[in-house]
């Protein structure tokens, strides 16, 4: 998987917004607010990976259990799911 290229990471008045650009407005009509683990995550996704290497990846970066870490990860793509910003 692989976050689509339509779809631009953005600080706004100090907060991290994704937000759909060109076509992708299409698809969807909004932004998604992240937190620091999210836009880590989103980094992650600028290269093909796969939800375990998310994992391991957020494994690493943050002081985090393994389930914490593996919930965290399917709910911020399931979020990108949602606003159609990830290439599966």
């Amino acid at each position: 998987m692989k976050r689509k290229e339509n779809y631009l990471l953005h600080s706004v008045a100090g907060q991290n917004v994704i937000v759909p650009v060109g076509d992708a407005c299409k698809d969807f009509n909004g932004m998604l607010t992240v937190n620091e683990t999210g836009k880590f995550l989103w980094e992650q996704l600028a290269e093909e990976t796969t939800v375990e290497k998310l994992v391991q990846a957020l494994l690493a970066e943050y002081d985090v259990s393994a389930d914490t870490a593996e919930q965290d990860v399917q709910k911020f793509l399931d979020g990108l799911r949602k606003a159609h910003a990830l290439n599966e």
